[in-house]
């Protein structure tokens, strides 16, 4: 039997399928998978937190069913393997899971890199964790045919707090993390990804459609852009280069943009706040966020920083990328209220979870409760946690 975490997204939501870096979190939460091979090249794959969740297929028949059906994953993967030239063959896999889904904690990244894991342990594939992650995000994106980005599998992969880099070759590199602890709650607004990042994707590419052939734009800044949001050159991109175009550009549009920007520039702050690599000032937190100069913030607490910084992203994807609702403002009051440093969206948005960072265990618990109290689904503290491994072995 093997597991793998779900994840929480820590920093530069919605910029992964954008190629700019990205900082998840494994948490407590698991999927866990047992298999052993099956006869005939037949592969039976029951998941107990679904209704009548069994499904059976043949690896001579690999096509998907669509639809949204639940054993398309596992379907999906072993097409992706036998296609890959992988000498695999039939198997009996049952998984259940801590994860729920649709809630913007990576369900089917945890389903996918576990049952990848478990094929490379039952057929002695030995597979690292890169490589894993790397089936797992083909097998969701080219397969199947979902516009996800590569933070979901590498992050259920190997586990902690890592930046990750997701353009191919992924650089991941692992994150100090042993004062970090969150609280994340469940709005019970269940989303998927075709709801939001086809749209944003589509209006990214809108607007830099109009900068490149409706607007006499300066040359440095043409060569920085693409006709896709996933060729530009963010990380060369500032705001002060796309300032004198946005008034041309629908304000939706120029939204996206600004918040592109904005989110990356934020996240490397705090990942080099994270590192201990920079000494926080008040005038550069000004620049970065266009606070209040009056702001009182306590610069030598990094976690109360890194609050700061989570709040200020939450509020881009609400005001400029648009991807919150009434119930995700609500269960983040009750957060701020109660405790938490920060909080923000996890996920796609338009539902899923809210995450917050607290300072202790007992802030944790008081977050919690409060939430529970309020009539929240779900709501629960976790560390970062390893990512895939094997459970036991028979």
């Amino acid at each position: 039997m093997v597991s793998s975490p779900g994840r929480v997204d820590f920093l530069n939501t919605h910029q992964d399928y954008k190629g700019l870096p990205v900082v998840p979190v494994a948490i407590g939460l698991r999927c866990y998978v047992a298999g052993v091979r099956g006869c005939n090249g037949i592969v039976n794959f029951t998941s107990l937190n679904i209704p009548d969740g069994f499904d059976s297929f043949s690896i001579e028949d690999l096509s998907l069913v669509g639809g949204g059906w639940f054993g398309d994953y596992v379907r999906a993967i072993f097409k992706l393997m036998i296609n890959f030239g992988f000498r695999i063959g039939g198997m009996n896999i049952v998984l259940w899971s801590e994860i729920p889904m649709g809630s913007g904690l990576a369900s089917s990244a945890a389903l996918e890199v576990s049952v990848i894991k478990l094929i490379s342990e039952v057929y002695g594939l030995n597979l690292d964790r890169s490589t894993i992650a790397e089936l797992a995000y083909l097998a969701e994106h080219d397969v199947m045919g979902i516009p996800c980005g590569r933070l979901d599998q590498y992050a259920c992969s190997y586990g902690g707090v890592i930046l990750l880099y997701p353009r191919p070759p992924c650089i991941i590199e692992p994150l100090p993390h042993e004062d970090l602890i969150f609280v994340i709650v469940d709005s019970g607004v269940h989303r998927r990804i075709f709801n939001v990042h086809p749209i944003r994707q589509a209006e990214l590419n809108e607007a830099l459609r109009i900068l490149l052939f409706e607007i006499d734009i300066d040359e440095s800044l043409k060569s920085k852009l693409s006709t896709s949001y996933d060729k530009v050159s963010w990380n060369l991109l500032s705001e002060e280069d796309l300032k004198p175009y946005l008034n041309s550009i629908p304000i939706k549009l120029a939204n996206r943009l600004i918040f592109t920007i904005r989110m990356n520039t934020s996240t490397m702050y705090a990942v080099n706040l994270i590192k201990g690599l920079i000494k926080p000032r008040l005038e550069d937190l000004n620049k970065l966020m266009n606070l209040d100069l009056e702001y009182r913030v306590d610069f030598e607490d990094k976690l109360s920083l890194l609050g700061l910084i989570i709040n200020y992203q939450h509020e881009l994807l609400r005001d400029y990328y648009d991807v919150s609702l009434p119930i995700l403002e609500d269960i983040r009051r009750v957060m701020l209220d109660n405790g938490a440093l920060g909080a923000k969206i996890s996920g796609a948005g338009l539902g899923g979870a809210i995450i917050g960072l607290v300072r202790d265990e007992n802030s944790a618990k008081m977050v919690c409760k409060a939430c529970i109290d309020h009539g929240f689904p779900m709501a629960f503290y976790s560390r970062p946690s390893e990512g895939v491994k094997v459970e036991c072995c028979y």
